[in-house]
């Protein structure tokens, strides 16, 4: 097997300084018994340094071993957690860079406490395998952990687009889908086909397969101009940032490392901001804000002026609204309903400076359908009985009071016809806690058109009394009350 180097130095620090603690040694009795100096010794069992074999062959004495067993991958039962770890793909896959950690540091922990590591790891490995974590959702999770960190904006890739916007002369308003084929033609020789799907029935829930070999673009044509300009984006994205660790189909359909959902969203990042200008959006919403009333016409024609999807445009004001708003407490939801059941699935989340409510901890209880984007998508549904499926995409606003709690949202949700399932609806919401930033950037805030509703999580943990919403007994909070009632027993019991 081809180990890398300094795993081999890892395991080999490892086994010293446990043969060493086994023979109650310190430092300075392994220094005398070897003749290796007391830093020497301490850069090995960090994973630092690995002799040469003179001095393997010195310290397998001192430590009544083998030279063979020290330089062998071969681990204790107690330690066989910490080399399984090692050697496997996990230190690899993990982007500490992004988050600013240096490898060695990690390597120090590790070398530094191998039994207690050892067993985080093994708990990790059994929940992970308990819960059926799959490897994409960890770094999903990791994503999510990586956005909220730069609180979701990326100046680097703005300043890139910019860059392009300029040398390409694009427009800083909307971008046509016409220029972005143009330059993806003549600049990057793609071959764009928006028929190349019609004969995989089984793809057409594909938005487009990218064939590298051939530069082949196959766009399934049942996407909106709006989805089309989207995927145009990403392709530029992936040619102009140099990024070679892709997906070729739309979709994740199988993630192969950390680098590729990075990748993905990079380009996403670098499609919406280029579809978005930076300066002429957020010029847009000052003006939006300073209305003292709420304009829920005004605010779909900000997002109709970049011809841009619901998803695309509140996923942009993530970007834009901490960093130039100062409204940094919010949050992002993406429900999904099926048309044959009254279930609502939390399918992505975003939370910037700390977790909101609601949050996707418990996927298979039903959601307050006090919640804007609860009921949003309901009043969608009701309108689709009656004018038929593909309606245009409703907005709208709502104060939410977190029952319990202080915190007051402002959210403003957009529910739409799932495309290309025709059998789904989708609400998309932004929530910001209601501050003293909110109400200087926001002049409608206190317009008494906004309907207010005091929310709660789900059901299953809801203590409001006399909910005509409800949908499920508060099976959750009934167990805590008994929990407390049985606790309140012991102590009398106990005084």
């Amino acid at each position: 097997m081809n180990i890398n180097p300094q795993i081999r130095k890892i395991i080999f620090g490892l086994k010293v300084r446990q043969l060493r603690l086994e023979k109650g040694y310190s430092f300075a009795d392994l220094n005398k018994a070897s003749g290796l100096s007391i830093s020497y010794l301490n850069e090995i069992e960090k994973g630092k340094k690995k002799p040469k074999d003179d001095k393997v062959a010195d310290l397998a004495q001192a430590l009544d071993t083998q030279p063979a067993y020290l330089n062998s991958m071969e681990l204790s039962a107690k330690l066989q957690p910490v080399a399984n770890l090692l050697q496997s793909a996990f230190l690899n896959d993990l982007p500490l860079d992004i988050f600013g950690l240096a490898p060695s540091k990690l390597i120090e922990v590790v070398a530094d406490k191998p039994a207690k590591v050892g067993a985080f790891i093994s708990t990790i490995v059994q929940i992970a395998r308990k819960y059926e974590l799959k490897e994409e959702k960890f770094y999903y999770a990791l994503l999510r952990s990586y956005q909220e960190l730069h609180q979701n904006y990326f100046e680097k890739i703005e300043t890139i687009v910019a860059e392009f916007v300029k040398a390409e002369k694009l427009p800083k308003g909307p971008v046509t889908l016409a220029g972005m084929t143009k330059i993806l033609e003549k600049k990057f020789k793609y071959r764009i086909d928006r028929n190349g799907l019609d004969a995989y029935p089984r793809l057409q829930n594909i938005r487009s397969v990218y064939l590298p070999k051939k530069k082949r673009l196959m766009i399934n044509r049942s996407l909106t101009e709006t989805q089309e300009a989207f995927l145009l984006g990403k392709e530029l994205a992936y040619n102009t940032l140099g990024l070679k660790d892709r997906s070729f189909t739309s979709k994740l359909i199988k993630v192969n490392s950390f680098d590729q959902v990075l990748n993905n969203f990079r380009a996403s990042y670098f499609s919406g901001a280029l579809i978005m200008n930076q300066e002429s959006l957020c010029a847009d919403l000052n003006g939006f804000f300073n209305n003292t009333k709420w304009n829920p016409e005004a605010f779909l024609g900000i997002m109709q002026k970049y011809k841009a999807s619901p998803e695309m445009f509140l996923h942009r004001l993530t970007n834009l609204m901490p960093r130039f708003f100062g409204i940094e407490q919010l949050f992002f939801l993406r429900f999904n309903n099926q048309f044959d059941n009254d279930r609502y699935q939390l399918t992505k989340e975003l939370h910037l400076k700390r977790s909101h409510q609601p949050y996707g901890n418990d996927i298979r209880e039903h959601y307050c359908r006090r919640w804007i984007t609860i009921w949003l998508i309901k009043s969608l549904r009701k309108k689709q009985e009656t004018e038929g499926e593909m309606v245009d995409p409703i907005v709208g606003i709502q104060k939410s009071n977190f029952y319990g709690t202080n915190d007051q949202y402002l959210c403003f949700t957009i529910a739409r016809p799932g495309h290309p399932d025709p059998e789904s609806n989708i609400s998309l919401t932004i929530g910001m806690l209601i501050n003293d930033q909110l109400r200087t950037q926001i002049k409608f805030l206190d317009d008494p058109a906004i309907p207010v509703k005091e929310v709660n999580q789900t059901c299953e943990r809801c203590a409001i009394p006399d909910c005509t919403d409800r949908v499920a007994a508060p099976k959750v909070i009934d167990r805590k009350e008994k929990e407390g009632k049985i606790r309140e027993d012991l102590n009398k019991l106990f005084r």
